[in-house]
């Protein structure tokens, strides 16, 4: 086992309120926090999230409300503050990009770039998109358009600062083929790897003027000039976890980070530039930086201009924390696009986690009230050969889930869920064909006791592989279900009653 485990997601920009796709990647992250932290074991698990908030969009969006940035900025990190905390996140940081610690460790990196030549000054002439903060060449553009969000690009001409990125392509291009976990998954490596080979890189324009835009982080070798939002923003994973000394080096007990997730939008920022900073720095890159997919709302990608952005609170207040990040760990493997609606979490609720673990869990609760009083019956071995097979892979969950998402895997967290649910489901049909009010009925004690035992143990194993997922639903039930007797509660997952019309 590695010595530390750093994990980070993207810091969300503060423009607007948080919607699916952000904590869409603070749930998976926290899941696999939480599976090293509780499941492995491992006792140095640093977890980083944040907020992003300089640049021209929160500078409008503050000007709109008659507020400083500062004071639009602290209002909306409350949002996110919050959002967390209904989802049961585990961070153990949250960076602000307005945070003194990173606005040093920014201009110190702004300074080691531009003495070592990495860094010159050059007149920018071109397209601009305000929205997105995003120079474009005329080769890139149709009808005047962002390639991006697709809105009416700007004419500018200034002086600017520029990072050499064309000086690192073809080393960024030999270092992906030689790291085969850099990238995940499979897809966006080659998605990289044919966008570099495709393309010549341009040198990124990492200033604006203040004249322009005051809201950012100054240049320190040019005041005149604030840093671009990702050039800043991309900063804070180092930031948060080490400084420089006075001779440049770098001092960190938590970096290289091992897993860095993103949304596949930013995964040139991450793939391209990100490698290319550090590198230029003398710095490890990330073991592994995994762009997931989008949930989309009827195959159309949720956002606020076409007013299908859905709230997490929302969703969380109908239906319950661990429902909602249950459905979205397991509806849709993790790396691809999937589509979010009601309907769809409804019938994940009901068939398994109602009729399934619900059912599991109430009706052998039940049985040991109505046979054992309560007791749980103790049985040193499982003479049954079905009931020995249901316990030997309900005793190996725990390996299977490593498989899925452990260190150097592919976070596949549907496929770890799935395997969790297989058991259930097996132990579920184990009910249906012993029959344990027969063995009550033909006096058969030793053989309910062990046909209890066997529902007891598989449960208090799913509980605890399940508790990175779904951590208040394991909660309950390594309450109903002690060492020695049961407390049972109300029904976990009451059905939820479909309106036909």
């Amino acid at each position: 086992m590695a010595d530390k485990f750093y994990i980070t997601t993207p810091l969300y920009y503060v423009n607007a309120s948080p919607h699916i796709g952000h904590s869409y990647t603070n749930i998976a992250a926290d899941t696999v926090a939480r599976f090293m932290r509780n499941l492995l074991g491992h006792d140095k698990v640093w977890f980083l999230t944040g907020t992003d908030e300089h640049g021209q969009k929160i500078q409008k969006a503050a000007d709109l409300l008659k507020l400083s940035p500062k004071e639009f900025a602290d209002k909306m990190v409350l949002k996110f503050e919050d959002l967390w905390k209904e989802l049961n996140i585990s961070q153990d940081d949250f960076i602000r990009t307005t945070e003194p610690r990173h606005i040093k460790t920014v201009q110190k990196v702004l300074d080691i770039l531009y003495k070592q030549g990495d860094i010159y000054e050059d007149k920018y002439e071109g397209l601009y998109c305000t929205p997105c903060e995003t120079f474009w060449l005329e080769s890139q553009v149709e009808n005047q358009l962002c390639p991006d969000c697709k809105r009416q690009l700007d004419k500018i001409s200034e002086k600017n600062y520029f990072f050499k990125l064309t000086k690192y392509q073809s080393w960024l291009i030999q270092y992906i083929k030689d790291h085969a976990d850099f990238i995940k998954p499979r897809t966006r490596q080659e998605e990289v790897e044919r966008f570099l080979e495709l393309n010549k890189l341009n040198d990124l324009c990492i200033s604006r003027p203040k004249e322009r835009l005051s809201w950012g982080i100054p240049l320190p070798f040019a005041p005149g000039h604030v840093t671009y939002v990702w050039f800043d923003a991309l900063i804070n994973y180092i930031s948060a976890v080490g400084i420089f000394n006075d001779q440049d080096k770098y001092q960190s007990k938590w970096w290289p980070a091992d897993l860095q997730l993103i949304g596949k939008d930013i995964l040139r920022q991450h793939a391209v530039y990100w490698p290319i900073m550090l590198h230029a720095l003398g710095l490890e890159l990330p073991k592994t930086v995994f762009a997931h997919g989008w949930w989309m709302i009827n195959d159309d990608k949720m956002s606020k201009s076409r007013g299908n952005v859905i709230n997490p609170l929302d969703m969380v207040k109908k239906y319950g924390i661990d429902v909602y990040r249950y459905f979205l760990l397991r509806d849709v493997p993790f790396g691809l696009d999937g589509n979010f609606s009601e309907e769809s979490i409804t019938k994940r609720y009901n068939s398994d986690l109602a009729n399934d673990l619900g059912n599991l869990l109430y009706r052998t609760l039940n049985m040991v009230e109505k046979y054992f009083a309560g007791k749980v019956p103790q049985v040193i071995e499982f003479r049954n050969p079905q009931a020995r097979i249901i316990i030997e892979k309900s005793e190996r969950l725990l390996n299977k889930i490593e498989t899925n998402i452990g260190l150097g895997q592919d976070y596949n967290f549907s496929a770890s869920l799935e395997g969790i649910w297989e058991v259930i489901n097996l132990a579920n049909k184990y009910v249906e064909e012993t029959k344990p009010w027969n063995l009550a009925k033909e006096e058969k004690t030793d053989e309910l006791k062990e046909f209890i035992a066997l529902l007891v143990n598989v449960i208090r194993n799913v509980g605890q592989v399940i508790s990175p997922f779904m951590p208040q639903t394991a909660l309950s039930i390594e309450e109903q279900i002690g060492k020695s007797e049961v407390k049972k509660d109300l029904p976990l997952f009451p059905r939820i009653e479909i309106n036909k019309e």
